[in-house]
C-alpha cells in the first residue's frame, strides 16, 4: 500500500475536504494532504486546511496573464509538493488539457448524481438536484470519476445511489447526496492508496486482490 500525497482543489467551503481530513485523522485512510488550492480567496476551505496545519494557497487564473502561467505555476506547486494525487472537491474551474495530461488518471472529482446522468456544464451544486427533481427521476446518487478533457466525462470509479423523494427538495436532495459523497470520496480515494483501481478504455476496474 502506498501513501497518497494529495493535492485538493475546492472553491467554497470545502465539506468534502473536511471530509477527508477526518478520514485521514481517524486513520481509515492512508494519505496526506499536502496543500489545498483554491481559485477564491475567501473559500472557507482555506481556512479548514490552515486550521489542521495543512498548506494552503490562493490560485486564481486572474493572477496570470495567461492560462499557460496559471498551468506553470500549478504544476510547480504539484511538483515542489511532491504530490502524486489530485483532488477536485467542489472546485468550479476545469482543469487544462496540460495538467490533465501529467496528472492522467491521477485526478479524480466528485459528482452530486449518477453520470452520466445530470452532468457537464452547468451542472453543479443546486443546480444538478433541481434538474434531477424536474425531470421526475426516481434515483439519483453520486458519482466518483477520474478527471479527463470533457466535463464529468472520465472513467467512474465508484457510484452509490439513494432514492428521489415525493417529498425532496433540491435542498433536502443536496443534504442526502452530500452525506454519501462525504463517505465514498474517501472510499475512493483509499481504492487508490491500495492500488485496487485499473482503467482500461476509459473504464475503471476495482482489483479484488491488489498486489
Amino acid at each position: 500500500m502506498k501513501k497518497l500525497k494529495l493535492l485538493v482543489l475546492a472553491s467554497g467551503g470545502g465539506t468534502n475536504l473536511q471530509a477527508i481530513i477526518d478520514s485521514i485523522e481517524q486513520g481509515k485512510l492512508n494519505a496526506e494532504i499536502k496543500v489545498v488550492v483554491s481559485n477564491n480567496s475567501n473559500a472557507f476551505a482555506l481556512e479548514r486546511a490552515r486550521q489542521h496545519n495543512i498548506k494552503a494557497i490562493h490560485l486564481s487564473h486572474k493572477m496570470f496573464t495567461t492560462p499557460e502561467e496559471f498551468d506553470a505555476k500549478l504544476l510547480s506547486i504539484l511538483k515542489e509538493n511532491e504530490v502524486n494525487m489530485i483532488i477536485l472537491a467542489g472546485y468550479m474551474k476545469m482543469l487544462s488539457p496540460t495538467v490533465v495530461r501529467v496528472y492522467k488518471n491521477r485526478i479524480i472529482n466528485i459528482h452530486p448524481a449518477l453520470l452520466p446522468s445530470f452532468g457537464g456544464p452547468g451542472m453543479y451544486g443546486i443546480h444538478v438536484h433541481e434538474a434531477v427533481i424536474n425531470s421526475g427521476a426516481k434515483t439519483t446518487g453520486v458519482t466518483v470519476h477520474l478527471v479527463d478533457e470533457v466535463y464529468d466525462h472520465g472513467a467512474i470509479v465508484l457510484q452509490e445511489a439513494i432514492p428521489v423523494l415525493d417529498s425532496d427538495t433540491p435542498e433536502t436532495l443536496q443534504q442526502r447526496v452530500l452525506e454519501i459523497e462525504h463517505k465514498l470520496y474517501s472510499q475512493a480515494i483509499q481504492l487508490f492508496a491500495e492500488d485496487r483501481i485499473e482503467i482500461s478504455e476509459n473504464r475503471s476496474f476495482i482489483k479484488k486482490n491488489p498486489k
